[in-house]
């Protein structure tokens, strides 16, 4: 099974590209900014000051000539420009050099601009191509969004894991993985070992290996985020280590590095909230808004943000419309600025000096679920954290509907799967195929047809007395349907 379970902290995301271009008619290079639903491109001067806000790119070659041939036939008037890609470490520099070859050419400025132009030749008789049909020209643009493709993704694995293509779909969770990022929300999973099934709850996301092959990650749960090595060469403070733990973010840029090239990499460290794993983001990614709920930020907020410290801002709009004051902060692991709020009261281990110490307690296991009571025997089971058979839920419309549910003593969540989805995830041994053909496809078993209470795990006879007497009672004979005189 091609999977890969992401025990290590996670890289800096590679770096991107920026998109800049000659107007040939103001014959000035700008950074491209964006391009609106009329064709319009807007721009920035090249300068660090802006640097967040230039359009990003995937180096990839293909996906970025899939980028640029939708990009180019939604631009108005495209004989006006010329454009280049620059890798974005360097892209204010470049933009300086292609400038001075703008204002007085040179052999060496020429070799520059030839070195990074993108051709617009091919682009051209796409546009014309593309001109009888709308539907491509209307999808592409988002389209070129997506670091993978569906089917580059092994749904083999996904089954084991209990997933399928249509469960994504149906939880808007195939979107962001299409995109690269990680599911937003955690997911229970099962991977069957033959002997013996893991059930956990995780964050997805998939990686291109070294071969080239999508590969699925899995981020499971840690109790703690791991703050005690040196992460990316990086060696966190007691300061960092505390603002991690209270606040989610470490406050800060560091330079790490990466450990196959020896690069540099300028990056703001947050905790992953749903797995605690340590998240760096490269200060490159991030995108700084102008405006926060009616706040219109200046260059020294904006730079605040970018350096990946805290902001406090007054004066802000809720969707109520009521006025409010609030720090906030951008996250590496979210990718935009959140609101602050302190990790103190949440349930984790705070680490400090090397030792840590827990301040969670074990969650209690509810004793309803969806409404529906459990049984004093049901509740037991359900708070050991096995597996509880619950029939007659009921759904917002008034329908009924059955599912299995486990509970998760570290995190308080209780995980829910419909009776197709766990039977197709847990290949079941032969002493469980009893329980499973009675409790979930209403099938009879002829040693506990008489048994009211669903059948337990691997249960395939009467396991007490209390059963063994309902199963030993004889049945009521059927009612007559004859008509009443």
């Amino acid at each position: 099974m091609s999977k890969e379970i992401t025990n290590n902290p996670e890289m800096p995301e590679q770096l991107s590209d920026i998109l800049l271009v000659l107007d040939k008619e103001k014959m000035k290079i700008q950074a491209v900014k964006s391009i609106d639903e009329n064709g319009k491109m807007e721009t920035v001067d090249p300068t660090k000051k802006n640097q967040n806000q230039f359009m990003r790119v995937d180096k990839n070659g293909d996906v970025f000539s899939n980028f640029f041939s939708n990009f180019f036939s939604q631009l108005k008037n495209p004989t006006n420009f010329s454009f280049f890609k620059v890798p974005a470490p360097v892209a204010v520099e470049k933009a300086q050099e292609m400038q001075k070859q703008v204002d007085k050419a040179t052999p060496e400025g020429e070799k520059v601009m030839k070195e990074h132009e993108v051709k617009t030749e091919l682009q051209q008789d796409k546009k014309q191509e593309n001109q009888n049909n709308m539907a491509t020209t209307q999808t592409t643009p988002e389209t070129s969004e997506y670091r993978y493709k569906p089917e580059q993704i092994d749904w083999d694995t996904m089954k084991n894991l209990g997933l399928s293509k249509e469960y994504l779909e149906k939880r808007n969770l195939l979107d962001p993985l299409l995109r690269g990022y990680k599911t937003n929300e955690l997911l229970p999973i099962g991977i069957n070992f033959g002997g013996s099934v893991l059930r956990t709850d995780a964050r997805l996301s998939l990686q291109q290996a070294e071969d080239g092959n999508v590969i699925v990650a899995i981020h499971g749960i840690k109790k703690e985020p791991n703050l005690h090595f040196e992460f990316f060469g990086h060696k966190f403070t007691d300061e960092d280590k505390k603002n991690l733990l209270e606040m989610g973010n470490m406050g800060r840029v560091v330079n790490l590095t990466n450990s196959k090239t020896g690069e540099l990499m300028p990056s703001i460290i947050s905790i992953d909230r749903l797995t605690n794993d340590v998240i760096a983001l490269r200060t490159d990614f991030i995108k700084i808004p102008d405006e926060i709920k009616g706040v219109k930020l200046n260059d020294e907020q904006k730079q605040t943000l970018m350096e990946g410290k805290p902001l406090k801002l007054d004066g802000m709009i809720s969707t109520k419309g009521t006025e409010f004051s609030a720090t906030v902060q951008f996250n590496a692991d979210k990718r935009y600025v959140e609101f602050l709020f302190d990790r103190n009261n949440s349930n984790r281990q705070t680490q400090s000096n090397g030792q840590s110490n827990q301040q969670s307690q074990p969650q209690e296991a509810p004793k309803t679920f969806r409404g529906k009571e459990l049984t004093d025997e049901q509740h037991k089971d359900f708070k050991a954290g096995q597996t509880v058979y619950m029939a007659g839920l009921v759904d917002k419309k008034g329908q009924t509907y059955n599912g299995y549910i486990t509970f998760d003593k570290d995190t308080g969540k209780t995980g829910f799967e419909f009776p197709n989805q766990y039977k197709e995830r847990m290949q079941p041994i032969e002493a469980h195929k009893t329980q499973i053909a009675v409790n979930s496809e209403g099938k009879t078993n002829e040693a506990t047809k008489n048994i009211n209470e669903p059948l337990k795990s691997g249960q395939q006879r009467p396991k007490n007395k209390q059963q063994q007497e309902q199963q030993e009672k004889p049945e009521t004979p059927a009612k007559s349907k004859g008509r009443k005189m």
